[in-house]
């Protein structure tokens, strides 16, 4: 199960990190345990040119994996007109997860099912109930935007080479998941029936967010016909 808690899983180094980067004084390294949970430091972490000196300060230690990622995807959102942090908070932990060997198509970690098309998904969530049945419907919005968000120039040239489905495609199932997993009981005990609502309501935001994140950081030597076309037609709305 994916939460909204990689905003909680920073580490004083990482508190001190952020201090140091952006030149702050007056917290001492016992406050930072302290400061790791404020509002204060929660507004540091939105500061505009915080991700560029996290990439680029030499000699002031790297970020971890957990600081990186949530700095990144939250200035994505805000930077696509999203200000909020519990959905940046549960975007940057899937991605983290889904980073990891082949967890993009599993459920859960220790689920032995193999997901490999959004359809087999929409299939299974049909027969499915309790846990399973919010994990299955998750699953869908969760795999819907790693593909179309972090992975958008395949989707593009299998679209263009194979008669694959496009954006749209994704985006509807995308969103038909979250909206599904928002409406199971267990969502609101766990604190995510309003962070799937919202990845329902702003899914096409969110997936283009994530296209420029991607472009931008892991295919930035890319220089397609395919790629400029998305760019526009995602910019033009």
């Amino acid at each position: 199960m994916i939460l909204a808690n990689l905003r909680e899983r920073l580490t004083p180094s990482d508190v001190e990190l952020v201090l140091r980067v952006l030149n702050v004084t007056g917290i001492t390294p016992p406050d930072a345990i302290q400061t790791a949970g404020g509002e204060e430091f929660d507004q540091l972490l939105d500061a505009a040119d915080l991700p560029e000196r996290l990439r680029s300060s030499p000699g002031l230690g790297e970020p971890s994996a957990a600081l990186f990622v949530y700095v990144t995807v939250r200035h994505s959102l805000l930077g696509a007109g999203i200000d909020d942090r519990d959905l940046s908070n549960y975007l940057g932990a899937l991605l983290l997860e889904f980073g990891v060997r082949d967890r993009a198509l599993r459920i859960s970690w220790h689920d032995d099912e193999v997901y490999r098309y959004l359809v087999d998904l929409v299939a299974a969530i049909g027969g499915s109930e309790g846990r399973r049945a919010l994990l299955l419907r998750a699953h869908l919005g969760n795999f819907a935007l790693w593909l179309s968000g972090m992975f958008p120039d395949r989707i593009t040239a299998r679209e263009d080479r194979r008669g694959g489905p496009g954006f749209s495609y994704y985006e509807g199932l995308g969103e038909r998941g979250f909206r599904l997993a928002a409406d199971h009981r267990l969502a609101r005990q766990l604190q995510l029936r309003e962070i799937y609502r919202a990845a329902a309501d702003s899914f096409r935001v969110l997936r283009i967010a994530l296209n420029q994140l991607s472009d931008r950081l892991l295919f930035p030597h890319v220089h397609t016909p395919a790629r400029l076309l998305r760019q526009v037609s995602d910019a033009a709305g």
